[in-house]
């Protein structure tokens, strides 16, 4: 539209690539009035945008409520602030996300306390800002609209990416103008070992509609990925090493837990092998998949290998010094964080080891390190130079995102595409993606969505860009 539109939402982001995850809606109506809302509030983890971690470039107070896709940190690790610097708006997430949320809040607050402390500056947020993201957040069904505002309705539809993970349906309505459908992703897959993804209506697919798509893994497709990870533990195990598996705590470690077990039932490992789990947090999460109401499936509630303890870290070194044959699934996916710090520098100098990451590793961080150091050269840990000897392989078939094929795939259900949003993914991933969906998709408009512009649309899709005012 051509002309001054007085319906319309303003769609801003915060993050330029993947972490920190947080979108922005002001809503204009006709009647002058307006409401802002966000979709997820995440912290930033590249070093480079560490930053944008210290505060907001709009007033919190003026945000009416929030909508959560699902319990990671990079989409959630800002709620707290988000409450501190005045938000006083309800929060809205799926019963599973509700639940895990705490878990994953509470031992980020205790993280950063930490890396405050050490660095000598002020904590981002407090244990209690945590107690009041609990306390403002209520939980939603699958497929059952809800108005968290006036002329504002939203719906959570099924998504595999976690458990409690959701797409997000916001339908925004005033009386005498055409509907703004917007469609979130989050992070999705279609599918998952533990849990049925309830299907989503024909009628959400078939209305006019803007999508803010993901795109993470925009520039690969699922046929590219291997799975590899029991094939190359039951090489290590019959060859006598020890295995180290750094893994993320939520979804990624059970689904590690899991295969270790049907390796077991496939005689694939030698059954004297103890299996230990490390990290506070990935055993609180796999005690809530055994014993809260999260939609695991029953028969997946099994997962658990023989021969299967935790750790402590009172017994955490007599199984370091143990000769007895292990496997040890630890936290934290990267290497950089939990008790892998310690797992890590003790067995990478041991040619009789495997340490086998599960999914990505960001830029910087120990096990990325360990991936690019060459057999027999120097890695610094700690600041200690160790000379790697063991083996380190990578997989990145645990990986809960949808592939390049997988988001066309999935994009291509709607069937009226009035503008197709690219965000959270790498600068490189967005553009790939991009342009794969305008020549297998053919949108009205296809845009990429950062830090640097606002995209204003209407019911009938993009009405203009705006450079942002903040950088």
């Amino acid at each position: 539209m051509r002309r001054k539109d007085p319906f319309h939402v303003d769609i801003m982001a915060l993050n330029p690539e993947v972490t920190g995850s947080c979108y922005l809606m002001a809503v204009k109506f006709p009647d002058k009035t307006a409401t802002n809302f966000i979709v997820d509030c995440g912290l930033f983890q590249e070093e480079e945008y560490r930053e944008y971690n210290l505060d907001f470039p709009f007033s919190c107070e003026n945000v009416a409520f929030e909508l959560v896709t699902h319990n990671h940190i990079d989409h959630t690790g800002r709620l707290p602030l988000l409450c501190k610097k005045g938000f006083s708006g309800n929060i809205y997430s799926t019963k599973a996300t509700k639940i895990l949320l705490p878990y994953a809040l509470f031992d980020s607050q205790k993280i950063l306390k930490k890396e405050a402390k050490r660095n000598k500056t002020k904590q981002l947020f407090s244990s209690d800002d945590v107690l009041t993201v609990c306390n403002k957040t209520i939980d939603c069904k699958y497929g059952i609209p809800f108005s968290p505002a006036n002329h504002i309705q939203v719906t959570f539809y099924g998504n595999g990416h976690i458990p409690g993970a959701a797409m997000i349906s916001a339908r925004i309505s005033y009386p005498g103008f055409e509907n703004i459908n917007l469609f979130f992703t989050g992070d999705f897959k279609t599918s998952n070992r533990f849990f049925d993804v309830g299907q989503i209506p024909d009628f959400v697919f078939e209305q006019p509609t803007i999508v803010i798509s993901e795109s993470t893994y925009g520039y690969e497709d699922s046929s590219e990925t291997k799975k590899v990870f029991k094939d190359n533990i039951s090489l290590a195990n019959s060859q006598g090493k020890n295995i180290i598996v750094p893994a993320y705590a939520l979804g990624r470690t059970q689904e590690v837990l899991y295969d270790i077990k049907c390796c077991q039932d496939e005689n694939r490992i030698n059954p004297m092998t103890q299996i230990w789990l490390d990290g506070k947090l990935s055993i609180s999460y796999n005690e809530a998949y055994l014993h809260q109401d999260l939609g695991i499936r029953e028969d997946m509630k099994d997962f658990l290998p023989r021969n299967f303890n935790y750790v402590d870290k009172t017994v955490r070194s007599s199984i370091l010094e143990s000769e007895v044959q292990k496997i040890i699934v630890t936290s934290s996916g990267s290497g950089s964080f939990g008790p892998a710090q310690m797992y890590i520098p003790y067995y990478i100098s041991n040619p009789n080891a495997l340490i086998h990451f599960t999914g990505y590793t960001p830029e910087g961080s120990l096990g990325r390190r360990l991936q690019d150091t060459e057999y027999g050269d120097s890695v610094t840990v700690h600041g200690i130079l160790k000379q790697k000897f063991a083996d380190v392989l990578y997989t990145k078939e645990y990986s809960a995102h949808a592939k390049a094929d997988e988001i066309i795939s999935f994009l291509s259900k709607f069937q009226d595409l009035k503008l197709l949003v690219f965000n959270h993914g790498a600068y490189y991933a967005k553009d790939l993606i991009a342009q794969r969906a305008m020549e297998e998709i053919r949108p009205k408009e296809v845009a990429l969505l950062g830090r640097d512009y606002v995209f204003r649309v209407n019911p009938f899709g993009l009405a203009k860009s705006i450079p942002t005012s903040y950088k």
